[in-house]
């Protein structure tokens, strides 16, 4: 029984409950983009073959001698002939436009349900929010396949874009209640879990869409959600009062180390007004959008820009387009890490670690970008400059999205919903600019006025940061505490006032009897 007993301790302090909420935090965003972007690789099957592109063929002729060019010509486009004769019964025929249409459709009204995500999780709990709205968008993936018309595959786009629309600010009040600040860049680094799903979901959705036809890939990624949120629903917890297997030293350990008292959250009032007026939240919400608009472009337009410009298939496509992701994993988990060993020794403020995180993770990333648009004809640069440019994206662990938990771990959810509420536009304005720059003009010239306008966000919301920006907690962050405070003060006064009167007046006896009752 002793050995048992060691055995359970050893075992408790290995594998700690938090340990378990960011592996299946990981997962959860995982699947919350393998949901998201499975169409954006898929829909090169799903539309009508154009022959090769003019951009192709002149990159061609003008690297005809580089070996990564033969790679790609014997995995790539076959000859014009091989389109002569050739049906496609399966396959859509949607220009650039239309195609455009679908992959922003995601994000028309995912903004609108960004700030009641955060809402809903302050009032039912992020185990709920977070958990259904993956459940809900991965059984509407099922439906993928059986839909058969332009405007309705985008309807059903929109719904679950709607739908996931909660999943991002629902888990930051989990992050508040679970994880003390100096373990929240690690921690926040397991929503880059969007990156693993980025990374899976590309050449998965390449080697079954072309071994079992395009409709299998929404098969296979709405059935990996399913089974995702069975673990979520049975494993995870609101907060570390309300697990059942925590250890008393991690749960000890936790309150006392986060930054202020979380209030009761189903009674508390909302500071908007502060919230709306505040100069730190906006410049925040700035540079995420610069973040944003960069990454959206690089994960979206990837498999179009490759296919189009470069000519390549597929699988090269897929591959090629999710290998940058788990390098941004791979890298966020380590700038996290650096993040927080430099808060615990010191040697940089909160505000400087989440400027140098906003330095690389915008700046950096704009550059990047801006070389990726002059890269041309050479794949070999335009790979290198799309893989960087990706990962060093994954500084947004401890940029942006620790500095909302920074400025109020109360309204953190609350925050990242009314920011996503301006962010998401990004989504869906970045698509509609590539359709409109690239339809019917697929050429190397306009997809670099995509990048360098991706570039300038970037780079415009990284000197908006740096001048301005700041982590410090704001003081409206304790609102319905001071609010409380003042309602009883006020409620108190009155009777404080005329009970004194009367204490003043009373004789002995009834005096002590009075302050007895006080």
């Amino acid at each position: 029984m002793h050995s048992n007993i060691i055995s359970s301790e050893m075992q408790k302090e290995l594998i700690k409950c938090r340990d378990v909420l960011w592996l299946l935090v990981l997962c959860g965003f995982a699947i919350n983009y393998m949901l998201r972007l499975n169409l954006n690789l898929t829909i090169v099957a799903m539309v009508i073959p154009y022959p090769k592109p003019a951009a192709v063929a002149q990159c061609n002729e003008e690297n005809n001698a580089s070996t990564v060019d033969i790679w790609i010509n014997e995995t790539s486009w076959d000859d014009n002939t091989s389109f002569v004769n050739v049906t496609y019964e399966d396959r859509f025929a949607w220009n650039e436009y239309e195609q455009g249409l679908i992959l922003g459709a995601y994000y028309w009204l995912h903004w609108i349900s960004q700030l009641p995500g955060g809402l809903l999780a302050r009032r039912y709990g992020t185990k709920l929010v977070f958990g259904l709205a993956n459940f809900l968008t991965a059984l509407l993936g099922f439906l993928i396949p059986y839909v058969t018309h332009l405007y309705m595959l985008i309807i059903l786009r929109v719904v679950q874009g709607l739908i996931a629309g909660v999943i991002w600010p629902s888990m930051h009040d989990m992050t508040a209640k679970w994880i003390p600040p100096n373990e929240r860049s690690r921690f926040v680094s397991a929503y880059l879990g969007s990156s693993v799903g980025a990374a899976v979901t590309y050449p998965l959705c390449a080697a079954v869409s072309s071994s079992l036809g395009w409709g299998a890939s929404f098969h296979v990624t709405s059935l990996l959600g399913v089974i995702w949120y069975c673990f979520w629903h049975f494993l995870v917890y609101d907060s570390p009062q309300q697990h059942p297997r925590i250890s008393d030293d991690e749960k000890n350990y936790i309150l006392d180390n986060i930054s202020g008292a979380i209030e009761s959250e189903k009674e508390t009032q909302i500071p908007w007004r502060s919230i709306v007026l505040s100069r730190p939240v906006w410049v925040t919400i700035f540079a995420h959008w610069g973040m944003a608009w960069g990454f959206f472009t690089l994960m979206t337009q990837a498999p179009t820009y490759f296919n189009f410009i470069h000519g390549w298939n597929i699988n090269a496509t897929g591959i090629l387009a999710g290998a940058p992701h788990l390098l941004r994993m791979i890298f966020s988990y380590f700038f996290s890490m650096m993040s927080d060993w430099l808060l615990r020794t010191k040697r940089m403020s909160l505000t400087n670690v989440r400027k140098l995180a906003t330095f690389v993770c915008t700046g950096v990333q704009g550059v990047l970008i801006a070389a990726l648009g002059f890269s041309g004809c050479h794949p070999l640069l335009a790979v290198i400059f799309m893989m960087t440019g990706t990962a060093v994206n994954g500084a947004v662990s401890a940029s942006t999205l620790a500095i909302f938990v920074d400025l109020s771990p109360n309204y953190a959810s609350i925050l990242l919903g009314f920011a996503g509420m301006i962010i998401i536009w990004a989504g869906f304005i970045s698509p509609a600019i590539v359709g409109s720059l690239t339809n019917n003009n697929q050429t190397v010239g306009q997809w670099r006025l995509v990048f360098f306008i991706a570039a300038a966000n970037s780079i415009a919301s990284c000197i908006i940061y740096m001048v301005f920006g700041t982590s410090n907690e704001q003081p409206w962050n304790q609102y319905a505490k001071l609010n409380t405070k003042e309602r009883e003060m006020q409620e108190l006064s009155p009777a404080t006032v005329k009970n004194d009167n009367y204490a003043e007046n009373a004789d002995d006896t009834e005096k002590s009897d009075f302050i007895k009752d006080r």
